[in-house]
């Protein structure tokens, strides 16, 4: 019976779709939206530009920094917030390595600010559900599964930064009685994604006929998780989750991202055309050095949310797939507004 539900980091590529799931096929949702966030480089409002017509009375965004306390107590009051869904992260491995400053900032301070608004508002909001990821457990062996036991082990700034929201969640929880729930994902692929993830980035790279980088030999291990199968689960979380509990949330699809480029190759090269000449594009693999602490293998049991609260994926990686590079080639306008930043213009002229 969520009224008002506040989405952090709404612009983003699972934010975007978590939104128009809720708005567009979730019926046991009937309330309002309220979307937060910064817009940062990977922050894209034109995503969901039409649902502010289509919804004027269920979708609100406000261009705030969840680490702005004034900002967002005034979102939170003005609205009449019930329940909070925080996405917002900075989430790109190779871009923390790079300068982890940001994401101790978002990641870390900013939840930590979110999470003493809550604690003033304990009578008024009744849930809160933070979104982490599976990095947070470090790197597997070639067998095994991370479960919610697993123990913490990250490897980048980035899932370090990551466990410390986890860690600050649950330690409110313990603390103060407050009632948050969190969810461990695996890797997503689907629509809406900023082009530097591997298999966006694959998807329009193999397209173009540009090369297919390839970190050291290829056969680093994820389970693949389809963004809509997501959004579904965080749904089911915030609706039945038990307080205090942790949910993985995982496509039980494992494979080496040399078999996954191929598969896009593939895939491409029957829905496009193969390269000029008959190329076959698996021809534009192309490995290059392996970047710092990059983890061997990753692999999700996500036993507890199907056995508690009934979710499955309903997308095999290969239906999954099929789906994300037809997206991308019905999308083309979408993409061309990302790569050329056109998109940054109109938040400038819209948001200033």
């Amino acid at each position: 019976m969520m009224k008002n539900l506040l989405v952090t980091g709404g612009c983003g590529f699972i934010g975007v779709n978590f939104i128009r799931q809720l708005l567009e096929e979730t019926p046991d949702f009937t309330g309002r939206i309220i979307n937060v966030d910064v817009l940062t480089y990977a922050g894209n409002p034109l995503s969901l530009a039409d649902l502010e017509a289509r919804f004027p009375d269920r979708y609100v965004f406000i261009k705030a920094d969840i680490g702005d306390r004034a900002a967002m107590a005034a979102a939170l009051d003005a609205y009449r917030v019930d329940a909070v869904c925080h996405f917002a992260a900075e989430s790109h491995v190779d871009r923390s390595i790079v300068r982890p400053d940001a994401f101790i900032q978002t990641n870390i301070v900013g939840t930590h600010v979110l999470l003493e608004l809550f604690r003033a508002r304990r009578e008024k909001i009744r849930r809160f559900h933070h979104i982490s990821t599976d990095e947070v457990f470090g790197s597997l062996g070639p067998s095994g599964a991370f479960t919610e036991e697993t123990p913490y082990a990250p490897n980048s700034p980035y899932s370090a930064s990551k466990a410390a929201s986890d860690h600050l969640v649950r330690a409110y929880h313990a603390t103060y009685g407050l009632p948050v729930t969190i969810s461990n994902c695996s890797n997503n692929y689907g629509p809406y994604q900023f082009p530097e993830k591997l298999i966006s980035l694959m998807i329009l790279n193999a397209l173009e006929g540009k090369p297919l980088p390839m970190y050291g030999d290829g056969l680093n291990v994820r389970d693949w998780l389809y963004v809509g199968d997501h959004a579904r689960a965080i749904w089911t979380i915030l609706a039945r989750g038990v307080e205090g509990r942790t949910y993985n949330v995982g496509g039980r699809t494992e494979l080496p991202n040399l078999e996954v480029v191929r598969m896009i190759a593939d895939q491409l090269d029957q829905l496009a055309g193969p390269l000029p000449g008959g190329r076959p594009r698996r021809e534009l693999i192309t490995f290059v050095k392996d970047r710092p602490g990059h983890d061997r293998r990753y692999a999700i049991d996500c036993t507890r949310i199907e056995r508690e609260l009934g979710w499955r994926p309903r997308e095999s990686f290969a239906t999954g797939l099929n789906r994300t590079i037809r997206w991308y080639l019905d999308h083309r306008e979408w993409v061309e507004q990302v790569r050329s930043g056109e998109y940054q213009q109109w938040i400038r002229e819209h948001y200033g």
